[in-house]
Order: structure tokens, then C-alpha cells, then sequence
């Protein structure tokens, strides 16, 4: 059973104990992702979480991080996404001061030199040039901006190469400053501990300065009409493809309804999208459904890898499930077994202290109430048949639909032409 503990500072802890593990996991997250960006420095976030690792007080270089955490075996990185930032170390339970020594000395007293920033901003170039060679990565980017239009929601979270050339050492402290704050801030640990223990080890490794988060991110705004359609052309010997809409955010009443719905489309190997797109029509490698929530919008999307020729049989094979889900209820083993499926991912996450602590770390920093694991099995306990048909009607609407596609494609009106039930 989680715990959490808010210190005085604002600083709350979620503790996690884990039965049966040796392992612990330390994760610091952030209200700072790219949501919290201005156009100007869009990006900042994600250069930001490079930077914390370049070196602090205690461990003044990147490589006396990489020695502290490799002389115990243990494993460390970091993730920005829209809404957060996360730095974990997860080790064996006996070597969890270093996970705070370290974490703590990164977030508290980073000094982002301009020699490492220089360094820094290099590689960073080449993850943005990574991103744009990999089609599976930027059509994901592509479909977001289609269905949240020019606003933080609809940024990627790497930013453009204008920006990573320009920010400066007073920028990453300006932005430091202004969310990196202990009311801004959960430290997430999940794995063999002792509560008291672990926030005795946060006090001490982690004595934020007074300070309040000084904004909080833009609400998203609903885009009225806009582009249905976004066809990002590149020779390439893949078509890769996102078909989806806008659905519900984070904490809505159908927000489990939805992941039901999306496990029977698209989420598995005897899914209808896999067996009926894939399997029986040979028109994609890869293909799948799945949501993203956010505080206040989501997406429910359908990616594929798709034969360059036959790319408009397979748009139309996709909309014809969600036709067909529209239009006919789910049988009793058909909604049984995604529940099935759901619950079973959920069991084999909780064996993992890094994914708890990310499970429980999320809903501390971003939600007003934490979810058990007892209580998500009760929502996805509770979706029914006339859920998923209702939901399915309201979502799947044409002028819901977006798509967006990259690959040796041109036409866009042609595309849009096909987003017809």
C-alpha cells in the first residue's frame, strides 16, 4: 500500500513497498514538460533533462555520475514528456543512499556549464536529426499537432533546431528556477524500503530551496475545423501512418472506457485490428491502437507500417472497424477478455519497482488523488458492452477523424477524400 508524505517545503513522497524484491527504484518527477514551454523555447525541458546529468556539486562531471551508479550495478535515466519530467535510479535496495546522494545532487545544485551545455547541445541536434529519420517517431509527432493544433499540447517535445541552437546557461537556470520547486516536485520510491527511512533520506538529499512553482501549464484549447489530414512526404519503404481522434483526458468518467475500447481495436495479437488489417488482409507489418490522456484532452489512434501500394486499403480497412464498433455492441467474451488483458498488464507491472513508482509517482504530481491498484481493477471491472458503444459513437464521427502519414506520398486531398464511413 502507497504512502504520501508532504513535507513542510511542499516536497510530497510517495512510498511503495514491494513484497518479494530486493531492487528499489528512485524517481524525482517534475511538473515541467513541454506543455510549460513558450514557443520560444520550446525544447527547453527535454535539453534540460540532459543537462542535470553534466554535473553538480558532489559529482562534478558526467562520468563521476556514471561511476557512482555503475560501481553498483545499478540502472539510471530520465523521460520528458508533455506534462513532466522524470530521473530515476533504480539498484539494489542496499545501495539506495546513492540513488538519493546522486538524484539529489543533480537536482539541487546542477550548474549547467556553457562548455557542457556547447557539448550537450550537439548531441541534442543529433537526437532531433535521430527523430527525423525514423517515421515511427515523427508521424506520432505529426498526428498530436494535427489534433492539437499550433499550442504547447501540439509540440514535440525535442522543439526545433532553432531554439536547441540558441538557449543559453541563464535560460536553463531562469526555467530551473521557475518549476524545479519543491510544491512542483514528487519523489516517487518503490521497492524494498521503510517509509520512515525514505523520507529521512529525501530530507537530507534533497533540501530544496523555498520556492513556489511560478506558472502552471496553458490550458489546452480546443481547435475548432483545421487540417484533417498532414502527409509528411520522404522516400521511404514503409508507409507509416496514425488514424485517430481527440477523446477523453485524464480522470474522465469514460477515461477506462476508452483503454477498453482501444484494447479491443488495437491492443494485442487477437485484437481486430491486428487480426482483421494484419493478419487477414496482409496490409501492415505493425499495427495498433492505443490511448494518451492528458489533464485535460487525449487521443485515441490507430498507428501502422503499411505496403506503400496499398496504403488507402488499409486507411479503409481501419475505419471500418471503427465502423463496425460503432454500429455493434461487443460480446460478453470480447469485452471480458480486453478486461482480461488489462488487468493482467497491470499485474505484471506492479513486479517491477521502477513501474510502480512511475504508476504512483504520476498520480501524486498531476492528479488530486492516487489511484490503488485495487481501484483501477475496479474501473476496468466496471466498463460494460453499452459503455463501449456509446463512447465508440461518440468518438468515431467523420469530422472527428485525423490522419497523418509519412512516406512517398503527396496528395493530401486525396487522403482526406478516404476519412469517409
Amino acid at each position: 500500500m502507497h504512502k504520501v508524505t508532504t513535507l513542510e517545503s511542499g516536497l510530497r513522497i510517495v512510498t511503495s513497498p514491494l513484497e518479494g524484491t530486493k531492487s528499489i527504484t528512485v524517481l524525482c518527477l517534475v511538473g515541467a514538460g513541454s506543455r510549460n514551454e513558450k514557443k520560444e523555447i520550446n525544447g527547453i525541458s527535454h535539453f534540460l533533462e540532459h543537462m542535470f546529468f553534466k554535473g553538480a556539486k558532489k559529482y562534478k562531471k558526467a562520468a563521476d555520475v556514471s561511476s557512482a551508479i555503475d560501481a553498483v550495478g545499478a540502472d539510471f535515466n530520465a523521460f520528458t514528456g508533455k506534462e513532466y519530467a522524470g530521473y530515476f535510479v533504480k539498484c539494489a535496495s542496499r545501495h539506495k543512499e546513492i540513488a538519493f546522494d546522486v538524484l539529489g545532487d543533480m537536482m539541487i545544485n546542477s550548474t549547467f556549464l556553457p562548455e557542457e551545455i556547447e557539448k550537450e547541445r550537439g548531441v541534442i541536434l543529433e537526437e532531433f536529426n535521430m527523430y527525423q529519420d525514423t517515421p515511427v517517431y515523427q508521424v506520432a509527432w505529426d498526428f498530436e499537432h494535427l489534433v492539437f493544433g499550433d499550442q504547447p499540447l501540439g509540440w514535440d517535445e525535442v522543439g526545433s533546431k532553432e531554439v536547441i541552437k540558441r538557449v543559453t546557461q541563464n535560460d536553463f537556470v531562469h526555467y530551473k528556477k521557475s518549476l524545479y520547486t519543491p510544491d512542483n516536485t514528487v519523489i516517487s520510491v518503490a521497492g524494498d524500503l521503510e517509509e520512515s527511512e525514505i523520507v529521512g533520506l529525501t530530507k537530507k538529499f534533497f533540501p530544496f530551496d523555498d520556492g513556489k512553482r511560478a506558472y502552471q501549464f496553458v490550458p489546452y484549447r480546443k481547435i475548432a475545423g483545421g487540417k484533417k489530414v498532414n502527409v509528411r512526404n520522404k522516400k521511404t519503404e514503409q508507409g507509416h501512418l496514425i488514424l485517430g481522434v481527440e477523446a477523453v483526458p485524464a480522470r474522465h468518467p469514460d477515461e477506462f472506457t476508452a483503454k477498453i475500447l482501444s484494447v479491443i481495436l488495437g491492443g494485442n495479437m487477437s485484437s481486430r485490428m491486428f487480426l482483421g488489417v494484419r493478419e487477414s488482409k496482409g496490409l501492415c507489418y505493425y499495427i495498433r491502437t492505443n490511448t494518451d490522456v492528458y489533464a485535460d484532452t487525449g487521443t485515441l489512434s490507430t498507428s501502422a507500417g503499411v505496403d506503400l501500394t496499398r496504403a488507402d486499403m488499409a486507411i479503409q480497412a481501419i475505419l471500418n472497424e471503427y465502423k463496425r464498433i460503432s454500429e455493434e455492441k461487443v460480446s460478453p467474451s470480447e469485452l471480458k477478455k480486453a478486461k482480461e488483458f488489462m488487468k493482467g498488464k497491470i499485474i505484471l507491472r506492479l513486479e517491477d519497482s521502477e513501474e510502480v513508482s512511475h504508476l504512483m509517482g504520476k498520480q501524486a504530481l498531476l492528479y488530486d488523488t492516487i489511484d490503488s491498484v485495487d481501484e483501477i481493477i475496479r474501473k476496468t471491472d466496471a466498463v460494460t458492452a453499452d459503455d463501449v458503444l456509446r463512447l465508440s459513437r461518440e468518438l468515431f464521427k467523420e469530422e472527428n477523424l485525423r490522419l497523418s502519414l509519412i512516406g512517398p506520398f503527396e496528395d493530401e486531398s486525396h487522403f482526406e477524400n478516404l476519412l469517409h464511413f
